[in-house]
């Protein structure tokens, strides 16, 4: 309850700044070009809070906190004073409209660079970029544990998440890409990892995972929490007992053992199994048994299962100062527009699944939620990236979002005279049509990802 709550909260929390900045960038622009604003509304439907300005707008806060609009005086939604009609959006010339209307987007860019500032300014802790285990593509790569990766491609990688950023799209497009490491031994060298080789239709959001690569903080410690009874391992290792070889290969993490007795059950043979317990090494002889599950492969297995443990602590801060902040956020937003463009395009060209690209309130809530959780730097980077979404989607060509608005008066500039009513008023129709099926497509995924698995 806990949870949902607070997912509700965040989500609240986050539609009301985007949109009040959204809807700001369009209310001050218009104001700036002559254009007279009726109402500022955050959120649709009946009003909960109202105030008339000096100006003579009124400001809304509306019941349905999904979304807002600036309403203003326009002589095709209603009778214009004679005295006023200068003051009418539909009276400015094309060029004021458009600045009127791009002013929104250009209002979520502007959020997004200065929530990027102040997550890099405060500074948002993370893992080090360190890895733990490597198999598969990264191990063909050269990979080892303990390796710090620095960068991936061209992009510098001071934290874990980066090197996932960094990953993922290449992932996406199976292309082949450089990572520049530093090895254990304090070394740096290069190495490259051939994307092109991951399978098709693999999970997109384990990407890193297709690639072969577990970080060290994700590294379960090998500490035995439960025996399965009628098991190998029955009556011969006990809960609290740390693993710390099997077959005389040394074991440092949980996930250092299954391939270890994969291994051992091929061969058919017992082997000493060493453990330490109460502050003693134990060496214990066992054969693993072969298991055969209803769904999936059959594999070796000892019966025992990990214990659960607390997630580490993080160590590692991504932080420029204040003055250097201001380059890096430019940079990031540039690099996160990029990403977001890219994306789209895999969407439409089938590369990637919709049902990973399109989220919807629920999904919106919930990581709303965690990011928060995680402090005032983690739920800037949301932020910033739900901003950015904002307003790069509203500029989409769809007739009712400000792109759909800015295609009728580019063809307006081309033809010289405005679209006609009727085009606009099918437009309207098709842009509905559209945004219905997109909120559609949206709340089908939150059902699939969250509420179904």
């Amino acid at each position: 309850m806990t949870e949902f709550l607070g997912s509700i909260w965040w989500l609240l929390v986050s539609l009301g700044v985007l949109v009040t900045f959204h809807e700001f960038g369009h209310y001050w622009v218009a104001r700036r070009c002559g254009v007279r604003v009726l109402r500022f509304s955050v959120g649709f439907g009946k009003p909960l809070w109202t105030r008339h300005g000096k100006d003579g707008t009124e400001y809304v806060i509306a019941a349905i906190p999904l979304g807002g609009y600036v309403k203003m005086l326009d002589e095709r939604e209603g009778e214009v004073a004679p005295a006023d009609a200068a003051q009418a959006f539909n009276r400015q010339s094309v060029w004021k409209r458009i600045a009127i209307v791009v002013a929104g987007p250009v209002a979520n860019l502007l959020l997004c660079v200065a929530m990027l500032w102040g997550m890099f300014v405060i500074g948002r802790p993370d893992y080090a970029p360190v890895v733990g285990q490597v198999q598969g593509i990264a191990a063909g790569a050269g990979l080892q544990r303990g390796d710090t990766l620095l960068a991936v491609g061209e992009r510098e990688t001071p934290t874990w998440s980066e090197v996932q950023l960094a990953l993922i799209p290449a992932a996406l497009d199976h292309a082949d890409i450089g990572v520049r490491v530093r090895t254990a031994a304090g070394n740096e060298a290069t190495r490259r990892l051939t994307l092109s080789q991951l399978p098709q239709g693999f999970e997109e959001r384990r990407a890193v995972e297709a690639i072969g690569l577990t970080p060290r903080h994700q590294l379960v410690p090998a500490l035995i929490g439960r025996v399965a009874p009628d098991t190998p391992a029955w009556g011969v290792l006990a809960e609290g007992d740390r693993i710390i070889a099997v077959d005389g290969h040394p074991v440092t993490a949980w996930n250092d053992i299954g391939p270890l007795v994969q291994q051992l059950g091929g061969q058919g043979v017992s082997a000493m199994v060493e453990v330490e317990r109460a502050g003693e090494r134990l060496a214990l002889e066992l054969q693993p048994k072969r298991v055969q599950p209803e769904t999936g492969a059959a594999y070796w297995a000892l019966g025992v299962a990990s214990a659960a443990v607390a997630e580490p602590p993080m160590d590692a801060v991504l932080r420029y100062g204040p003055l250097a902040a201001v380059p890096a956020a430019l940079r990031e937003a540039a690099h996160q527009t990029h990403q977001l463009l890219s994306m789209i395009g895999r969407a439409f060209s089938g590369r990637v699944s919709v049902q990973n690209t399109v989220a919807g309130p629920i999904t919106i809530a919930r990581a709303a939620n965690a990011y928060a959780s995680h402090g005032a730097a983690w739920y800037l980077s949301l932020l910033a990236m739900l901003s950015l979404s904002l307003g790069i989607l509203n500029l989409l060509p769809i007739p009712i979002l400000d792109g759909g608005h800015l295609l009728y008066y580019l063809i307006e500039l081309v033809k010289g005279s405005p679209v006609s009513e009727r085009v606009m008023a099918a437009g309207q129709y098709i842009g509905l049509a559209l945004i219905a099926g997109l909120m559609g497509l949206a709340f089908y995924n939150d059902i699939i990802n969250n509420l179904v698995r």
